[in-house]
């Protein structure tokens, strides 16, 4: 059994991996997700990171999973507290003393013109994706500004899932910043942007299988 920590991405909440949570529960292993303070105009990217820790608590066999702009919290998390593993889905990739906000500009992000649902939940049923759209939130200034604090990246196995179909952070931009940013060949699964709402039977098979050693 392994205890899963799910990180949300830009805007998101905890609510975001509720179809992947029971997926992983009925395996037999622990969840923890949690609202990070992305609100919160006094919070840090290392309070962003305090935040998963504290509710991880003394569990183990801790798997670390980071969607979106989570890729800046989860390394901290890893950095903070014994940790298996660190899998990025469709993840941002910082590196040392990188503010959040200039990662698009350093990594050439170029931005499709999209509504928000074609470009972030296409593949997800409509009233789930508009709930989703309901429940946004919004980013205070500090935890986007302030340099990524970590010197290096942290001593721990680490897996990129890139999303075939992910209008927003597209395959080909993705398989060349987890070339150059982590020096790895990402693993793919087919769908968009949201995977934990699109496909959760299907991350959940594949974030078992990196527990047993298959992809």
């Amino acid at each position: 059994m392994a205890t899963f920590a799910l990180i949300h991405g830009g805007g998101g909440s905890a609510w975001d991996w509720h179809l992947l949570e029971p997926e992983l529960r009925g395996r037999g292993h622990d969840v923890v997700a949690v609202d990070l303070p992305v609100e919160d105009e006094n919070a840090g990217l290392l309070d962003h990171a305090d935040t998963v820790v504290e509710a991880v608590g003394g569990r183990r066999d801790l798997v670390v999973v980071a969607h979106s702009w989570g890729g800046f919290v989860g390394p901290l998390v890893c950095a903070r507290t014994p940790a298996e593993l660190l899998v990025l889905v469709t993840a941002m990739v910082p590196v040392p003393g990188e503010p959040p906000s200039e990662w698009w500009g350093n990594t050439g992000f170029e931005q499709a013109e999209m509504d928000t649902i074609e470009l972030f939940l296409h593949d997800v049923p409509k009233e789930l994706a508009e709930e989703c759209l309901s429940r946004g939130r919004s980013h205070a200034d500090k935890a986007v500004l302030e340099p990524w604090p970590l010197g290096a990246w942290p001593d721990v196995p680490t897996r990129f899932l890139l999303c075939r179909d992910d209008r927003f952070f597209t395959p080909e931009f993705m398989r060349r910043v987890v070339r150059d940013r982590l020096g790895i060949t990402p693993d793919e699964i087919d769908g968009g942007h949201a995977p934990m709402l699109a496909r959760p039977r299907e991350l959940a098979d594949r974030l078992e299988g990196y527990l047993i050693g298959r992809s």
